[in-house]
């Protein structure tokens, strides 16, 4: 077709006279240019014939293309979804063949061509949903008038407040006999934590805690020397001893902590508790209920010392999901605020706490240490043993313990175990003990995010003719919704000689909490 020009051109002059083709058709057709022209879109009608006669809907037209091919999937979804692979004449795809550019060419033409078609299609159906699309807008458009408005007015870009509300109704029988009968009566009291979470990089923190809770300090969920002690309970009564007076809320941590290249963690703080600075504790019992059963059976070692101090902890860099050994190191001055104390005198209640151990996907175990001077607290279940250490003394606490869980809930439960030693050097109230506990939890108990479970162990005891105490805890949680828990608990203690006549003693509580 494009020879056809130059064969008019030689035909033409034989048929027509010179004279009568300047006057006639050439002049009509308005020279050569104009015959080209006329030609070109009879080639581009033919073309497009062609095309449409030949349009490949399948890949199965193409003869030289399997199912098992591995660019089988990709040429079908081109075919079928956007129609722009082109083949041979001859029915050919030549998929192992490389591809000149005028081959290209044609590819992407063949593709731009539906993308024009699809760009129209979505503007038929913008013209379709205009009135829907202006409404939407004018909705958009006020969100971000809202929202601009409030990040002009929010709190803080960096601090996130988080809350914790515990309220615990509870009692138990008149068993101290340093009360006149008292304590049998069912007492209601609360416990309020709110958590001011800072970040200025996006992996540090900035923790400041504000609590406030009305537990009487002679309350038997309060008491230093009971063994009805709650994890969830204390005092910030204004009065002298936590009786009477008026509520107060009162900042009970302030600490920094941030990342140190990817495997250490250093903290440094003014209020910071030991156990709120390991790597891990090493158990899967968690009823936050009776406070030895939140100790993994040592509170020798894990005695939530609260001061002033130091942290650091390392932890494996692996894989996410993998698990990873680490190690735990911390140092809190429990009257590091004194300054006849000081945060390095001995005198200051001075806690050393060290920790190994290794942390898998459903398991993990440890190994910790503390070391404690004058004025730090040593948890011994009888009478004035219970009491801090006296001046002179030192403790060495060592603590074993580790967990399991299984991978899929159901009616295997986690299992807990711990076991720990105190020994006491020096002379004073304070001796040396031991204490153990089994935990078991089930998850997802009866109900998706519901849990129970049951605790057995031995609180640290000490002393000639002391009958070992047993602690049992029975719970059950109901997770009412994402944010608010509610959970009974009993307990039973037996041989408990911290108290008038050994007896068994026992007691209950409702705990309702509410995270915010």
């Amino acid at each position: 077709m494009l020879l056809a020009p130059a064969a008019l051109g030689l035909v033409l002059p034989a048929v027509i006279a010179p004279e009568t083709a300047a006057a006639g058709e050439l002049a009509s057709l308005n020279g050569r240019e104009a015959i080209n022209d006329y030609m070109e879109q009879q080639e581009i009608d033919e073309l497009k014939a062609w095309r449409s006669k030949n349009q490949v809907t399948s890949v199965n037209q193409f003869s030289d293309i399997r199912p098992t091919d591995w660019a089988y999937q990709a040429l079908s979804n081109l075919v079928e979804k956007y129609g722009c692979v082109a083949g041979y004449p001859n029915g050919t795809y030549k998929g192992g063949q490389a591809m000149t550019r005028y081959e290209a060419a044609a590819l992407l033409n063949a593709c731009l061509d539906r993308v024009t078609e699809v760009t129209d299609e979505l503007q038929r159906l913008m013209d379709e949903f205009k009135k829907e699309l202006a409404v939407l807008k004018g909705r958009v458009d006020g969100l971000e008038a809202k929202v601009g408005e409030l990040e002009a007015t929010q709190f803080s870009t960096t601090t996130k407040l988080k809350g914790e509300v515990n309220f615990i109704l509870g009692g138990v029988p008149d068993y101290d006999g340093r009360t006149t009968g008292n304590q049998d009566r069912t007492t209601f009291n609360y416990d309020i934590r709110l958590n001011l979470d800072t970040s200025f990089t996006g992996k540090d923190l900035l923790k400041t805690r504000l609590r406030s809770a009305n537990f009487s300090a002679a309350s038997p969920f309060n008491a230093g020397d009971s063994l009805f002690k709650l994890d969830k309970a204390s005092s910030t009564n204004a009065g002298a001893g936590g009786v009477g007076g008026l509520d107060t809320v009162t900042i009970d941590r302030l600490f920094y902590q941030f990342p140190v290249g990817k495997e250490f963690t250093l903290t440094a703080g003014a209020l910071v508790r030991n156990t709120e600075i390991l790597a891990f504790i090493p158990t899967a019992y968690r009823s936050q209920l009776l406070d030895f059963f939140t100790t993994a059976g040592s509170p020798g070692v894990y005695n939530k010392a609260t001061g002033q101090g130091f942290g650091a902890v390392w932890k494996q860099n692996v894989a996410k999901g993998k698990g990873f050994w680490n190690a735990s190191l911390n140092f809190i001055a429990q009257d590091g605020e004194i300054s006849n104390e000081g945060i390095f005198d001995s005198d200051g209640s001075l806690n050393t706490t060290a920790q190994i151990g290794y942390k898998g996907s459903n398991w993990g175990a440890a190994v910790a240490y503390r070391n404690g001077t004058f004025g730090t607290r040593t948890i011994n279940a009888n009478g004035s043993a219970y009491s801090s250490l006296s001046s002179g003394q030192t403790s060495n606490n060592v603590s074993v313990a580790g967990y399991w869980q299984p991978l899929d809930t159901g009616i295997i439960p986690s299992i807990s175990a711990g076991y720990g030693f105190t020994d006491i050097s020096g002379t004073g109230s304070a001796a040396n003990s031991d204490s153990w506990y089994v935990g078991l939890q089930w998850d997802d108990a009866f109900a998706k995010g519901n849990a129970a479970g049951i605790a057995i162990g031995q609180n640290p005891s000490a002393g000639a003719g002391v009958d070992d105490p047993l602690s049992l805890e029975l719970f059950y949680k109901f997770q009412v919704t994402d944010n608010i828990s509610i959970t009974p608990g009993l307990f039973y203690i037996t041989n408990s000689s911290n108290q008038v006549g050994s007896q068994d003693l026992w007691g209950g509580v409702i705990q309702t909490q509410f995270r915010f």
